[in-house]
């Protein structure tokens, strides 16, 4: 462990200076502002200059532009540049609550880890479709909770992880794949570096999504599996495929139901999207939460899927980049 953490957080954003302000304002308000903030431009139509000189009275902020580069790029380029011993991630739709870095510090200073992550969660002022997609991005009814609510085979995510300098140096940053994020997760696990989630290290994820939007990029989570496969062997769970045989499942069934005339084949479609809304009614406390909560989950599931399936009979998206597939 490092005698003393010195903290460096890195984002990469494109043409969304609104978040950024967000974002910067949430760090403006934080308990422990021991830290440095890196911006990592991309080639922008609206960059976010203002913004960063406006929170730079506040806070220790670099603003750095990377002309044409990938987001990963970017990235490592941010820890390059970042001048602490430990280097925190997030993406520019995040909102930090109050004690974010403080509890971070503490829990590492209690307990180091070479990395860690903490789950995502949804502030009051979401709209309907952002505190849907939340759910369906971290119910145990999609997701089955590991998106930061379980421990056990956690790996982090970009939105919210930090590591250490040291990991580094040891296994380099990250590469311009499909699912870049959870691809260096599984190097950092492999390379025998300790990882821990932190679960009161929470953030609200703010994802500026449409439905459409929401399908691309879990449809993109289903490839990434399957390219995670052919790099990490034995990396491929039975827990992921349950995403596919929903897909499959759910077309049996609609398929039976039609051709035989007997309702009682959807009889499971319906017990699933009952669940689906008592679950989120009971988290969420909103009818046309729950209601729109049927909806997204039914997105992600088929969205995963799709993309699973597809890239395991085509492997077509392999060779893409991450920035090709979805951009951020």
């Amino acid at each position: 462990m490092q005698s003393k953490i010195q903290f460096s957080i890195v984002v990469p954003v494109l043409n969304r200076p609104n978040e950024i302000k967000e974002f910067l304002e949430s760090l403006s308000l934080q308990t422990d502002r021991d830290f440095e903030v890196l911006i990592m431009e991309g080639e922008s139509q609206h960059p976010c200059d203002e913004i960063c000189k406006e929170y730079s009275k506040v806070l220790n902020i670099k603003h750095i532009k990377n002309q044409i580069s990938s987001r990963s790029i970017r990235r490592n380029s941010g820890i390059e540049a970042a001048t602490g011993n430990y280097v925190i991630f997030f993406d520019s739709d995040c909102i930090l609550p109050p004690q974010y870095i403080e509890t971070v510090r503490k829990q590492l200073n209690e307990n180091y880890a070479d990395c860690f992550g903490g789950p995502d969660n949804a502030n009051k002022s979401f709209n309907t479709l952002q505190k849907a997609v939340n759910y369906s991005m971290t119910s145990i009814f999609t997701t089955g909770g590991i998106r930061g609510g379980k421990s056990k085979n956690f790996l982090p995510r970009a939105f919210n992880m930090g590591f250490s300098k040291n990991v580094y140096e040891k296994i380099g940053g990250y590469d311009e794949i499909i699912g870049e994020d959870i691809d260096l997760s599984m190097r950092i696990k492999e390379a025998g570096f300790s990882i821990r989630l932190i679960k009161e290290a929470f953030v609200y994820h703010k994802r500026r999504l449409t439905l459409k939007k929401f399908y691309k990029q879990t449809y993109a989570f289903g490839c990434a599996r399957i390219v995670f496969a052919k790099r990490h062997k034995g990396s491929l769970k039975i827990l992921h495929l349950l995403p596919a045989c929903f897909v499959l499942g759910n077309i049996f069934l609609v398929l039976a139901s039609i051709i035989s005339g007997c309702i009682w084949f959807l009889l499971p479609v319906l017990i699933y999207i009952i669940a689906i809304f008592i679950d989120s009614l009971i988290k969420n406390k909103k009818v046309s939460i729950s209601l729109t909560s049927i909806l997204t989950s039914y997105i992600q599931l088929f969205g995963y899927g799709a993309g699973f399936l597809d890239e395991m009979t085509t492997r077509r998206i392999s060779k893409k980049t991450a920035e090709k597939v979805y951009r951020q």
